[in-house]
């Protein structure tokens, strides 16, 4: 373990919110059930300098604005049925990642956007399979690696047939590394292409175009240039009438998260993250509702973004985000909360009452991929239950993510509180499921029936120490006496292990069971990019990474590893 402590970062934080306002790579536009979003990428736009984002070619700051954009599209445009995903830009869709870009970005730069970028595809998919907002993707020009691979979270794709235009994912040929936002999963696992097609498809560096294109199932629909935007059209009128997204109804509109960074920490109205540096820890402390649940869902667009599920959802997402890019050498994410059980009961069963509102559903979906962020977030998780906590439902889903968690046995001496408690609800069976399709419970008691069983009965009831240690909810359950000792143990232990083996160990352990198109792209691509990404044959020297754009042959080590 390195001795030296860890200080606060030196580079610029990287943030992610914005509005539509100040996108600088996107353009939005919204016609009564249809929206396009058309990419225009500003060259000199980067999120850092030191490259070009040629080409429509992007990086992260260009993926922040898709992600708030496709956020935006969910919560404040209810009657959308139907997005276009295309570019503004003459003949050229998007070159995919910018080279330059990766070249020059730390190892952990390049995994980290990898992430983001594939879970903000995979946020495309839901608002397709739930949201009722399909997403189209209109290819107008040569579509490359991370271009064609946005094309492919798409549920349609047409392609522009001009006898040029081509889709590829040249990264073997071209890079030596992997396609890094899902493209190989998705050719044969979503559009199900013939492995031996794929396997020419993504060992040729000029791609696949025209009727080709079309008869391997990359893509849906093709048509010429003249027709192609009447083609699109057509398409996205018959999604959006087909959706059950409401007409008529007024959006939330998502204001600027209350926000307050530091070097000790980020504080929000409803969460609090107080970073040790020299335990490598931040503790999150997840605050419990100050009143009750609307009475129907008009109450929810009457409290707006404040509404405390929406509040705490955006939160949680934007602080677990804040701590991924900025503070990669805090390794141990300890969670604590405060607030009634009761309350924070009682909004579950609001938001399941009301599922088929579109606010309440969307909301749902978003605690969803917040809950679906932490457990890929490649950091061990603790989970601290003690006297004042409201660890129910929703927000026991958070104690169920961790690793281990700790729920103390009666109170702490000369305390006034009354004990920990844990009540399931309806929200731990099914509504909030992780990326292997099943729910943190399921994926806790793999295949035991039983033990479901027994705590689904225990649904809508306080849980002591005693009784979650019995059913398998928490891990152990101390007294007092020995509170202090093994939580400290525990956090110390963390932070004495690499990194490294950690990463690895959590997410082979978190993630049992079946694997889905979603959990292959985070299990599977993020081993296989995190390890390509550091081997000489793509980064070295002499490397195809290093290299591209050069006129120089890479120099390869030909052992097969």
């Amino acid at each position: 373990m390195n001795s030296q402590s860890p200080t606060a970062p030196s580079d610029p934080i990287i943030t992610f919110d914005t509005h539509p306002d100040r996108y600088r790579h996107w353009r939005l536009t919204v016609e009564d059930r249809i929206a396009t979003l058309s990419l225009d990428v500003d060259e000199n736009g980067g999120i850092r300098p030191g490259y070009d984002l040629k080409l429509n070619s992007y990086d992260l700051g260009v993926d922040i604005e898709l992600y708030d954009a496709v956020q935006r599209l969910r919560f404040e445009y209810p009657a959308v049925g139907a997005v276009v995903i295309t570019s503004a830009k003459e003949r050229v869709f998007s070159a995919g990642a910018n080279i330059p870009m990766l070249a020059s970005a730390t190892h952990a730069d390049k995994v980290n956007f990898c992430k983001f970028t594939n879970e903000t595809r995979n946020a495309i998919e839901e608002a397709t399979s739930e949201s009722g907002q399909t997403y189209l993707c209109m290819i107008n020009g040569t579509a490359a690696g991370g271009g064609y691979e946005l094309a492919l979270a798409c549920e349609e794709i047409v392609l522009v047939d001009d006898g040029s235009t081509a889709v590829s994912l040249p990264e073997v040929p071209l890079l030596a590394v992997l396609p890094g936002t899902g493209g190989l999963t998705r050719v044969v696992d979503k559009r199900r292409v013939r492995r031996d097609r794929a396997d020419f498809f993504c060992t040729t560096g000029e791609g696949v175009r025209g009727q080709r294109a079309l008869n391997w199932k990359l893509v849906d629909t093709l048509a010429p240039r003249s027709r192609l935007a009447e083609t699109v059209a057509k398409r996205a009128a018959a999604l959006a009438a087909a959706s059950d997204r409401p007409s008529g109804e007024t959006g939330m509109r998502l204001a600027p998260l209350a926000r307050a960074i530091s070097p000790e920490g980020l504080r929000y109205p409803n969460l609090t993250v107080a970073i040790e540096r020299e335990a490598r820890t931040a503790t999150f402390v997840l605050q419990g509702p100050d009143d009750a649940p609307p009475d129907d869902p008009s109450g929810i667009l009457a409290r707006g973004d404040r509404f405390w599920l929406l509040a705490i959802a955006r939160e949680l997402d934007d602080a677990a985000l804040h701590l991924r890019f900025n503070e990669p050498q805090i390794g141990t994410w300890i969670f604590r909360s405060l607030g009634d059980v009761a309350r924070v009961a009682a909004y579950d069963h609001f938001l399941l009452k009301h599922v088929n509102h579109w606010l309440a559903r969307e909301i749902s979906l978003y605690l969803r991929r917040t809950l679906k962020r932490i457990d890929v977030s490649s950091r061990s998780l603790i989970a601290l239950i003690e006297p004042g906590s409201c660890f129910a439902g929703t927000f026991l889903e958070v104690a169920l993510a961790a690793d281990r968690s700790f729920m103390l046995e009666g109170n702490f001496d000369r305390s006034n509180l009354p004990p920990a408690m844990i009540r399931p609800t309806a929200m731990n069976f099914g509504p909030l499921p992780m990326c292997n399709g099943l729910t943190r419970l399921e994926t806790r008691f793999l295949g035991d029936a039983a033990a479901m069983d027994a705590i689904q009965a225990r649904t809508g009831q306080d849980l002591g120490a005693a009784d979650a240690e019995a059913l398998g909810l928490v891990t152990f359950a101390p007294d007092d006496i020995d509170w202090e000792d093994e939580v400290r143990l525990a956090i110390e232990e963390r932070a004495a292990f690499s990194p490294d083996a950690l990463t690895g160990m959590e997410a082979s352990l978190r993630f049992p069971g079946p694997e889905t198109i979603e959990s292959k792209i985070f299990a599977r691509l993020s081993a296989w990019q995190n390890w390509i990404f550091q081997r000489p044959n793509a980064v070295g020297s002499g490397g195809a990474l290093e290299l591209y754009g050069s006129g120089r042959q890479p120099e390869f080590d030909r052992r097969r590893v």
